[in-house]
């Protein structure tokens, strides 16, 4: 099966094979031209002829319509002669499938069609009665012919086959490396948002504490620094507890049928608002929307997460924010706004903006980032909720009011955040590389 499968044109060792073939067939050609039959014994050209009708075949499967052609100008002088005429047969029919199973139908049809002009030709110069004897070669001719064609034909299917497996194997491959990635990519993001938010807040509130110590150590403000330091107490258990249920969920990647847990939702909000304000933000919240799709609210929920932080981070002292949350037009449209009062800092760029922007893009939204006309640094995203129809044009103002391209503020005013991401210049407020 594993011959009759694979290509005759790539097989290896095929001439080695063929000559071996050959070899064999000129052997029983001979051993039925000593046992006589139908036809006489072949004389010196008789036996030339014979054996030199089966040297082409160790060249079958390179040429072999010029090998066919080359074993028929041995043989018809051979059957002409009036030789034994079934120790050629072999030969002939071996070069005959060859040309059937690695040619077309359309080859295949004109040399059968050339072989048995031959024959006719040949038969009615030397036996013009025997019909019947021309039926039987024919009948051989068509059957090794037939047998060729059907031999390519499933070798093509056999290819075929084997082709849709390997492509289907391949397939399988490129998706499971796209989920690792992907997986990776999330799990990169949720680290980042996770680390980024907390190591911020610990920071401020040590700051603070410091601030305490250092102010006036003679009248030690011991309830301002229990409290920072059990909101940095508070932190931790919380960062813990997210980086703990991040790695439970690459821990159990492999077991079939494992869930990931609760997602962050809008229901997280209200804690992040919380955490900025003990940060020291002045934040003010404007959240119309409970409930949405799991993946949607927690793309929202991570990219308050990262705007809140690069506020707290960036925005100066005591930062003004505002976030804004509602739905409209079967999208989910959010705002984070700061009055960006941050000197100018050359920190290297960081991965926020673009955590972002993949977020936003996970469950088919849009995100813009950048300056605000009137100072401070805004960033808005669009996020389909897929409750109903959604509209290329920029989010509302607080308000309701509709905008037109802008984004939403405090003050209903463009913000001009709906440029393309590509042509912004995020420049001037100095926070722009760190987020």
């Amino acid at each position: 099966m594993a011959a009759i499968n694979r290509d005759p044109m790539t097989a290896p060792h095929r001439t080695r094979n063929d000559a071996l073939l050959a070899a064999g067939w000129a052997v029983v050609a001979t051993v039925l031209a000593l046992l006589g039959g139908d036809g006489r014994r072949p004389d010196a050209l008789g036996w030339t002829l014979l054996l030199a009708a089966h040297v082409p075949l160790v060249w079958r499967r390179h040429r072999p319509l010029l090998v066919l052609v080359a074993v028929m100008v041995c043989i018809a002088p051979y059957h002409a002669l009036e030789n034994n005429h079934a120790a050629p047969i072999f030969a002939t029919m071996v070069v005959l499938y060859t040309v059937a199973a690695t040619g077309t139908v359309r080859r295949t049809l004109l040399t059968g069609a050339a072989v048995l002009g031959v024959t006719l030709l040949l038969n009615a110069l030397t036996n013009p009665d025997g019909t019947l004897e021309l039926l039987r070669i024919s009948g051989w001719v068509f059957a090794f012919l037939f047998c060729g064609i059907d031999v390519r034909y499933y070798r093509q299917y056999f290819a075929a086959v084997v082709e849709r497996a390997e492509r289907a194997e391949r397939t399988r491959e490129e998706e499971a490396r796209r989920r690792v990635a992907e997986e990776r990519l999330r799990i990169a993001r949720d680290l980042h948002d996770l680390l980024a938010h907390s190591i911020t807040l610990i920071g401020v509130q040590t700051s603070v504490a410091a601030h305490v110590l250092a102010a006036d150590p003679e009248r030690l403000d011991r309830a301002t620094i229990a409290k920072a330091l059990d909101d940095i107490a508070e932190t931790c258990r919380t960062a813990r507890g997210e980086v703990r249920g991040t790695l439970e969920v690459l821990r159990e990647q492999g077991v079939a049928g494992e869930t990931r847990g609760p997602l962050p939702g809008l229901d997280g909000l209200p804690d992040l608002v919380e955490a900025a304000r003990l940060a020291g933000a002045r934040v003010e919240s404007d959240v119309r929307v409970r409930e949405a799709p799991p993946a949607v609210g927690a793309a929202a929920f991570r990219i308050v997460q990262e705007a809140l932080t690069n506020a707290v981070r960036h925005a100066g002292p005591e930062p003004a924010v505002r976030v804004a949350l509602y739905e409209e037009m079967g999208a989910l449209r959010l705002s984070v706004a700061d009055d960006g009062r941050a000197a100018p800092s050359a920190q290297s760029p960081g991965y926020g903006l673009v955590g972002m922007r993949e977020r936003a893009r996970s469950v088919g939204g849009t995100l813009d980032a950048g300056p605000r006309d009137e100072g401070g640094f805004e960033v808005s995203a669009v996020l389909p909720t897929g409750t109903g129809p959604t509209t290329g044009t920029g989010p509302t103002t607080g308000t309701g009011t509709p905008t037109g391209t802008g984004t939403p503020t405090g003050t209903g005013t463009p913000t001009g955040s709906g440029v393309p991401e590509e042509s912004r210049a995020y420049v001037g407020t100095g926070r722009e590389g760190e987020r």
